[in-house]
């Protein structure tokens, strides 16, 4: 790997200060189990890398009111044994568990994976559905975005060369929404996933939030598929209900999928078709139960 510098700055606006005056040349430093990856291989090179985990505080989970912010240097396995997310969300502690392997989630940080920008990735799908927010830090402040305007491509993102991000706030589920996730993958990274969280009144769906990533670029909603879903009565999307079947299969349509080692464009969205179906009967099971 080439030399670099590892400078440790101890507040969000010396870390900006130092991407700015870099000019490029340097990069954020959080778990760095992609960055050094990618550095080793040659596929990138910096001159300096800015260690977020020297900023006091910015590992830290907390509450405000219904939503859980999670520090940028906060480990995967940080945010999945944390008490507050256990409780409040705990579809998320077990994606969280799901990331990678366990000497991966003890150092790399879900900021982290969100900014790497990696397509096949579960939490930057799950969040979708939780329409999480993210605090985003720069020279002139700080300003705050949804997850969905982080990645525009694979390993892009939309953040200016002087911004991190320094929080991911995640608002709980509205009361009565169920949800549920579903992976699946034969390689070191998940080949699909798919997020899905209902809401159920009296019988009957009134919200849903459909996310399909790691088949495509860009995880995404699925509005077409949420549109079928809405005001469907829960006691009728059985398995093979013309609802479930009509909804999975305009999420395959709209699934953007790639061709790449996982698999071909048509395999991929089969695989859509599949999992999807199973995915809302998962979340339908849990009615009732909130998101775990």
């Amino acid at each position: 790997m080439k030399p670099f510098r590892l400078h440790e700055p101890t507040d969000v606006h010396e870390a900006a200060s130092a991407l700015a005056d870099a000019g490029g040349g340097a990069a954020l430093y959080a778990g760095g189990t992609e960055l050094l990856l990618a550095m080793k291989s040659g596929l990138l090179a910096y001159d300096t890398l800015i260690n977020v985990k020297s900023i006091p505080g910015l590992d830290a989970v907390s509450a405000d009111g219904d939503t859980v912010v999670i520090g940028a240097s906060a480990t995967h396995s940080a945010v999945e044994c944390d008490p507050l997310v256990r409780k409040r969300m705990p579809l998320l502690a077990e994606v969280e568990h799901g990331v990678a392997n366990l000497r991966v989630r003890n150092v790399g940080t879900l900021a982290g994976n969100l900014c790497f920008a990696e397509p096949h990735s579960d939490p930057a799908t799950l969040l979708l559905v939780y329409e999480a927010g993210l605090d985003i830090a720069g020279p002139s402040g700080t300003r705050r975005i949804t997850v969905g305007d982080l990645q525009t491509g694979s390993y892009e993102t939309s953040l200016e060369p002087d911004e991190l991000l320094i929080a991911v706030r995640v608002p709980a589920l509205p009361a009565g929404m169920c949800a549920a996730y579903s992976k699946f993958g034969y390689h070191h990274r998940p080949t699909l996933g798919i997020a899905a969280a209902l809401g159920v009144k009296d019988g009957v769906v009134t919200e849903a939030r459909l996310a399909l990533g790691c088949v495509s670029p860009v995880a995404q909603r699925l509005s077409r598929a949420e549109d079928v879903l809405r005001g469907e009565r829960v006691d009728t999307l059985t398995e093979g209900a013309s609802a479930l079947r009509e909804a999975s299969r305009l999420a395959s349509e709209d699934a953007d999928a790639v061709e790449d080692m996982h698999g071909g464009v048509d395999y991929k969205e089969h695989l859509v078709r599949v999992f999807m179906e199973r995915t809302l009967l998962r979340a339908l099971a849990r009615n009732g139960g909130g998101d775990g």
